[in-house]
């Protein structure tokens, strides 16, 4: 007599060998890292993805929801998919059906918000922002204390902050930025359900489904990562030809409601693929816009940085010096350097660099790079 055939165990097995499969991503191809620390960041990548993937989907309970970190400057085990060290963020799952009270207290943060995010299909990334409220649509009590509303629809007389949920919803996603992470308070965020949340139950296809799609999540992830670097010389084209060379910045934009992934819709982005060798450094300068907060950050070839207390690799609005013109001029090498602004690659030749402005006043001017030897480096402002 056997017992009963249960298409969770299907799913189980499934996620198993979608993962044992991922690896190739990293080892093999176009895409191979090549490298002993770029192998072991690879696997580190993967038990990341799937730890993420499980609590936004097996663990999650939108009845029931609760905000998850899912990054934060100091948890080496939530750093991916083009993180920061200056931000925590956390998600919470959502019924569009639902309605939900968000509340919290204001921590030292330089600006804070909630996104919420839709999801086309199970597993699969946002493709769309459906809401945000920000610090400044709030009401904050002498205290620091706010709260605002997510639902179907916007309950009668009520005139505060609110998000209308789309039959897609899936997230919330929160934002705190900090000037001093090391020291600063963080926002504390609470969600509530207004509906009664149900009886308890797990059942065989809800869990079926969650694996599945969690699945589907970190197989996603590995389509974006790991990255490949441009070239740092390419031969002459013309028009849409001309290839995106490494130590280049690509044109800053401003986020559309429109996007693949969790952007910030607050933000302007600017990003470059960075391949520098032994002895040699980058020299960024910028002019940055009249904005709440910026700042650079150096990620791995998988979109991820280091903690703080490994290595410094980002530097924001309020620790970077000015230059007597108002730019701001970063320095960036294997190692740090004496410049008052130096940031590190933690020894990896290759990766990407992300400019980010939050409510900026206009689109920043491209910023400038400059591959210089390391002895040519300047040590102080201009």
């Amino acid at each position: 007599m056997t017992g009963p055939t249960w298409d969770m165990t299907a799913a189980w097995r499934e996620l198993l060998d979608g993962l044992a499969a991922l690896d190739a991503q990293f080892l093999e191809g176009p895409r191979a890292v090549g490298d002993e620390q770029g192998v072991a960041e690879g696997y580190r990548m993967l038990t990341v993805g799937l730890s993420v993937a499980l609590d936004v989907y097996l663990y999650a309970d939108a009845g029931r929801p609760t905000f998850v970190d899912v990054n934060t400057p100091f948890r080496r085990d939530r750093s991916w998919g083009g993180d920061n060290t200056d931000a925590y963020y956390a998600m919470a799952a959502l019924d569009p059906g639902r309605r939900y009270r968000v509340s919290g207290q204001r921590g030292d943060s330089a600006y804070f918000s909630l996104t919420v995010y839709n999801e086309p299909g199970p597993g699969q990334w946002s493709n769309r922002i459906v809401g945000i409220v920000n610090d400044s649509d709030l009401e904050i009590d002498g205290d620091g204390r706010f709260e605002f509303l997510l639902g179907p629809s916007r309950p009668d007389g009520h005139e505060g902050p609110f998000i209308e949920l789309t039959v897609d919803t899936h997230v919330a996603f929160t934002r705190d930025y900090q000037l001093d992470p090391a020291t600063g308070r963080r926002v504390t965020w609470a969600i509530d359900a207004l509906d009664p949340p149900g009886p308890l139950v797990r059942t065989d296809a809800d869990t079926a489904a969650a694996l599945r799609a969690a699945l589907g999540w970190v197989e996603t992830l590995f389509l974006t990562v790991p990255l490949t670097v441009a070239p740092r010389d390419a031969p002459q084209s013309l028009g849409h030809n001309t290839p995106q060379l490494a130590n280049e910045f690509a044109d800053p934009y401003q986020v559309p409601d429109a996007n693949f992934g969790w952007s910030a819709r607050d933000a302007c982005y600017a990003f470059a693929s960075y391949r520098i060798g032994p002895g040699e450094a980058l020299v960024i300068t910028h002019r940055p816009p009249s904005c709440r907060f910026w700042n650079l950050v150096v990620w791995n070839p998988f979109l991820a940085t280091e903690v703080l207390t490994d290595a410094h690799t980002s530097i924001n609005n309020g620790a970077a010096r000015s230059n007597a013109d108002g730019t701001v001029t970063i320095v960036v090498a294997h190692e740090d350097l004496a410049h008052p602004n130096a940031v590190s690659t933690a020894g990896h030749a290759d990766g990407a660099l992300a400019f980010r402005w939050f409510l900026a006043d206009d689109v920043p001017d491209r910023p400038t790079v400059e591959v210089v030897p390391v002895a040519d480096v300047p040590t102080a402002v201009r």
